[in-house]
């Protein structure tokens, strides 16, 4: 039986002048062994080798961060698609940690970044605030963790059940949850906005990996899912980009994660 977790996220919403908490739906994944990468088609060369990957549990955000999240936690709403139930896009790397780590402390948590010198962020694993995933808790979540029906996309293998892209979006975003949710719940893993993760980009080794972060360094951060702008094949679970960290799009967002202990 599928387990979420109630965490709260600032509402926009007002009772006599004083703001009130919405709770934002985190479902747990189970944690376990999968095989990462495409091993279905003729696929681009960065999604291979397919290697071994061993995750612990985590708890992952339902839906994309809304820009009603964002406001109220930033006090600015960067997105290109106004619409307090859109996802907010239009953010950089930079600003998703930053409001990882604002939400965290909001929340009476310990944040999980440190900001240093020349744009350095160190991630400390053992704290319980809000984070970016790291790409395999991306993918295997997108896949359905443990109960994964290994589709190409998320929850299924037509993409216009499951996600907003080129074709079917009206070159804008929608609402989280409007498309049908993958094995574990989770909506809007295929297309609408990209999500930014935690990975330098590079590329896999076939080793076996427990808990991978990415490589050490490197230029570009990873996004994960596609979004509204392009084809649906680019929206597979195994798709990924890289792209600077400073660099902002209105069709890259967020998801938030946790550490389930």
């Amino acid at each position: 039986m599928r387990k979420t977790l109630l965490l709260g996220i600032a509402s926009i919403a007002t009772i006599c002048g004083i703001n009130t908490y919405a709770a934002t739906e985190m479902i747990l994944v189970k944690g376990g062994t999968f095989k990462m990468g495409n091993e279905k088609e003729t696929v681009f060369a960065d999604e291979l080798p397919v290697h071994d990957v061993t995750l612990n549990d985590f708890y992952i955000g339902t839906y994309e961060i809304s820009q009603q999240e964002w406001q109220n936690v930033m006090g600015y709403n960067p997105s290109h698609f106004q619409g307090d139930d859109l996802p907010v896009e239009s953010i950089s790397w930079y600003e998703a940690v930053n409001f990882c780590n604002k939400l965290s402390e909001k929340e009476g948590l310990t944040p999980a970044y440190k900001f240093g010198r020349g744009n350095t962020v160190i991630w400390d694993d053992k704290a319980n605030g809000y984070r970016l995933p790291t790409e395999a808790e991306w993918e295997y979540a997108a896949r359905g963790g443990a109960d994964s029906k290994n589709t190409m996309f998320s929850g299924s293998d037509d993409a216009d059940i499951v996600g907003w892209f080129k074709a079917n979006s009206k070159a804008t975003t929608h609402p989280s949850g409007m498309k049908a949710c993958n094995e574990i719940g989770l909506y809007d893993m295929s297309g609408n906005v990209w999500e930014w993760c935690w990975d330098w980009y590079g590329d896999y080794s076939s080793k076996p990996a427990t808990n991978p972060k990415g490589p050490v360094m490197g230029t570009e951060r990873c996004r994960r899912g596609g979004g509204w702008h392009i084809i649906e094949k680019s929206c597979r679970n195994t798709n990924r980009i890289g792209t600077p960290p400073t660099y902002s799009f209105d069709y890259v967002g967020l998801r938030v994660v946790r550490n389930a202990k």
